[in-house]
């Protein structure tokens, strides 16, 4: 248990005592993080297959299903970030947050038509309420020097979920789908235990009434980042491309698993040591890192053939990602006043998935109307003109006491 001082607006965690706080809650988000992408990537490779083989849906009803919930997504991530900074309150969304997706899979398992799937999905999506409220509470636990490795450490854990995942997957495929689904239930329930049982949300002082987030408490640093981000993410299709280029390569469909294997992993092992490096070296750098890697990616599918080229490929996208997301997250939380750290990583999210949600239509356009690696050039272009504008971008990394959340 934390001690809390009240400065009168608001709780502020003692340095001394908060140490080891930080580290326990820090670990608790990990282990929840890593239940419950283990719980969805449980579903994530049979997916598509339920959805059209059990429940005859086509191919537009699944896309249908699908931009639903990346839709949910973006809304209920900006939703949840501002709800939070106006109520002061965190723990409540994330609990709630992984307890949509267990029942939702639930619904899954008990649906017996593809219509049913739609408030499942729905409520699957919502459950994405958790992320910017739990991302405040990590940017405020940190400090300068630890924030990068935080956040390295949730999303390493989020990875490494996922491909253990994957492989329980692969081998109770036999207990069929439906037992599947109430299987990848159960995590995310521990889940919800784990956050209602050791995360203690600290009581506030008084505080004044929250006005909601303005633009005039965000700078031009702020603004530029979302702006490139959200550039970079027009040029930034789904994975789902790069395994179609892969069997173009020569690789078998039944090995491009293997490749998703990769990527995730390479993400689960670089992530720490990306979000420790921007910690010494400024997030910038790892930045530009990120997008370099994605740059290569995107040459690579260009110039490479084969199987090992489409394997060196994935390595490299797994480097991106690795590189991208926890460091992303850090850069925003330190652009943005302690106050309204949860709506601007809410917000954030948003704008940035609105942006990603036309990119692989997009790509699939150029595909069809142009050739195959016009999505790929278009991509480094966008990449080239994101970097260019990172460097005009001034980091803010303000060694004061961090207002705490729990």
């Amino acid at each position: 248990m934390t001690r809390v001082e009240s400065t009168g607006e608001h709780a502020v965690i003692d340095p001394s005592p908060e140490r080891h706080g930080a580290r326990k809650t820090i670990r608790v988000f990990a282990a929840a993080s890593f239940l419950n992408d283990l719980g969805s990537d449980i579903i994530y490779p049979v997916w598509p297959l339920f959805v059209t083989s059990v429940l005859g849906a086509n191919m537009a009803v699944l896309g249908f299903i699908d931009g639903l919930g990346d839709a949910i997504v973006s809304v209920s991530q900006a939703a949840s970030g501002y709800f939070s900074d106006r109520i002061r309150k965190r723990k409540m969304f994330i609990w709630i947050g992984y307890s949509c997706g267990s029942l939702s899979r639930i619904g899954y398992a008990l649906s017996t038509l593809w219509e049913q799937l739609i408030p499942f999905r729905v409520f699957d999506r919502m459950g994405k309420i958790r992320s910017a409220p739990r991302d405040a509470i990590i940017a405020d636990l940190s400090t300068d020097q630890n924030r990068g490795k935080n956040f390295g450490i949730l999303r390493s854990m989020d990875n490494l979920g996922a491909v253990c995942g994957i492989l329980i997957c692969t081998a109770f495929f036999h207990l069929g789908y439906r037992n599947l689904f109430l299987l990848a239930a159960l995590p995310s329930a521990i889940a919800v235990g784990l956050v209602l049982a050791l995360i203690k949300e600290a009581p506030r002082g008084e505080s004044r009434i929250f006005k909601g987030l303005s633009l005039k408490h965000l700078d031009r640093n702020f603004w530029l980042f979302l702006v490139l981000s959200s550039l970079f993410a027009l040029g930034s299709f789904s994975y789902s491309f790069l395994l179609i280029y892969a069997e173009r390569f020569g690789v078998r469909e039944s090995s491009l698993p293997v490749l998703y294997l990769v990527f995730t992993l390479v993400a689960a092992l670089l992530s720490l040591p990306f979000g420790r490096l921007s910690d010494s070296i400024g997030r910038k750098r790892v930045m530009l890192v990120s997008f370099l890697a994605w740059g290569m990616t995107c040459l690579g599918f260009v110039v490479l053939r084969g199987v090992w080229g489409a394997f060196s490929c994935f390595v490299l996208y797994g480097v991106h990602r690795a590189a991208l997301e926890p460091v992303q997250k850090t850069l925003v939380a330190e652009l943005t006043p302690p106050d309204f750290r949860a709506s601007a990583l809410g917000g954030f999210q948003m704008v940035v998935g609105l942006c990603a949600f036309p990119s692989s239509f997009v790509a699939g356009l150029l595909w069809y109307q142009l050739d195959t690696t016009a999505p790929l050039y278009l991509s480094l272009v966008l990449t080239a003109l994101s970097s260019a504008m990172l460097l005009f971008v001034e980091e803010k990394r303000n060694n004061a006491p961090l207002r705490s959340s729990t």
